[in-house]
Formats: C-alpha cells, sequence, structure tokens
C-alpha cells in the first residue's frame, strides 16, 4: 500500500496590533489530518442548503457567520473528528518582548514553534509527502517571511527523503481551512471571553493548547 499525504492546515486569530487597543492574544492553530476528508460533501450540501433558503454564502467563516449558522458546520465537524488532531499554540501579547513584536520575527517564530510541535507528533516515515495549506497571505513582506519559517521548520524535522510542499490558498476555497477557522476560533473564544461552547465541541481532538508565555511578565509599555 502506497504512503499517504500528511494534510497540515493552519490559521490564526487576534491580530498583530501590540499596543492596547490590539486583542488581549494572538492564536495559532493547526489541524492535521490524512485523507479522504468525509466533512467535504456534508459542508458542500449545507453551503447549497443556504443559499436556497435565500442566503448569499460564499464560504463559512466563523467570526461572520451567524450562531445558526456556526451551529450547523460545528454539528458536521463534530461528526467528522477522528482522524483529526488540533493543537493550538497561545501567545498573550502583552507578555511578548518589544524586540520580538515585529510581524516578521514575531509571526514566523510562533510559526515554527507550532509547526515543530505538531510534526514531533507524527511517525514521519510513514508519509510520503507533508502539505501545509495556509490562508493566502495578502502582505507580500510578510509572506516571504512565513514561508522562510515553515521551510526551515519542515527541512529540519522531516527525513531526509521525505517531500513537503507549501501551499497558500484563498480559504474561501478550500474547507479544511475553513474547519481550522473554525477550530482556531472556538479555541480563541475559550481564551479571549471564557467562552467555551464550541470548544466543547472540538475538545476530543485537542492536542494541545501551548501558552508560550505563561511565565512572561513583559508589559505594553
Amino acid at each position: 500500500m502506497s504512503k499517504k499525504c500528511l494534510y497540515i492546515f493552519l490559521d490564526e486569530a487576534g491580530n498583530f496590533d501590540f499596543s492596547p487597543k490590539g486583542t488581549r492574544y494572538f492564536l495559532l492553530s493547526s489541524i492535521a489530518k490524512k485523507r479522504p476528508f468525509h466533512a467535504y460533501q456534508e459542508l458542500t450540501e449545507l453551503k447549497y442548503d443556504l443559499v436556497e433558503l435565500g442566503m448569499d454564502i460564499e464560504y463559512f467563516h466563523a467570526a461572520e457567520d451567524t450562531q445558526a449558522v456556526r451551529n450547523q458546520v460545528f454539528d458536521i465537524i463534530q461528526r467528522h473528528l477522528k482522524g483529526v488532531r488540533v493543537d493550538s499554540l497561545v501567545v498573550e501579547k502583552r507578555k511578548v518582548a518589544p524586540s520580538l513584536r515585529e510581524v516578521e520575527r514575531f509571526y514566523p517564530e510562533m510559526l515554527g514553534y507550532l509547526l515543530r510541535y505538531v510534526l514531533q507528533g507524527h511517525r514521519l516515515e510513514q508519509y510520503a509527502e507533508v502539505i501545509v495549506f495556509t490562508d493566502r497571505i495578502p502582505i507580500n513582506k510578510k509572506r516571504k517571511a512565513v514561508e522562510k519559517a515553515m521551510k526551515m521548520t519542515l527541512a529540519k524535522m522531516l527525513p531526509k527523503t521525505a517531500r513537503y510542499r507549501i501551499l497558500h490558498h484563498d480559504s474561501k476555497s478550500n474547507f479544511d481551512l475553513q474547519i481550522a477557522d473554525y477550530c482556531n476560533w472556538a479555541i480563541y473564544r475559550k481564551w479571549d471571553s471564557g467562552d467555551q461552547r464550541s470548544y466543547r465541541l472540538i475538545k476530543p481532538v485537542i492536542q494541545s493548547e501551548f501558552d508560550i508565555f505563561h511565565r512572561g511578565t513583559t508589559i505594553w509599555y
């Protein structure tokens, strides 16, 4: 039997504003899984059910969808958790040292921590290739920094014979990026406001929530 590919889908929540006006937390989350992707058909059917009910919905986005839509999407996600692993890196931004706050340094380093942990949790020799998807990165300067960090991490972690690719796709074209968005949103809500309603639905497959600066004391000023 030929080796399968390991797929990793990444999503972020929060912003890069480190002033008191910015979000308290920044989260990076990943979902790791193998094919087949069973939720696709149900998500497609849900999308067109909603269209036929009069909604103009192009894709699913947890922060923008109504609660009624979120309920249905999470219901589908919950039914297809088998074989899925979710990991999240939690950054309390006020504890980030000023020298690390430039996005070109901050984002790749945080992403590197997350990817290393996720890859260490898999027997990589079992896979023919690791394929990493992110949402399309609009800022060219940021995109180059992110790609560099991902390539360095994957090159260090993977067996010499393993192949990997990094693909930047619009999330609206990829249901698993949308699922990653929903999972990351649920974890973010738990940390930011204590709302665990959606978090409980995916909790069985959350492997880690690492508060990277939990011992830090750096403040905003």
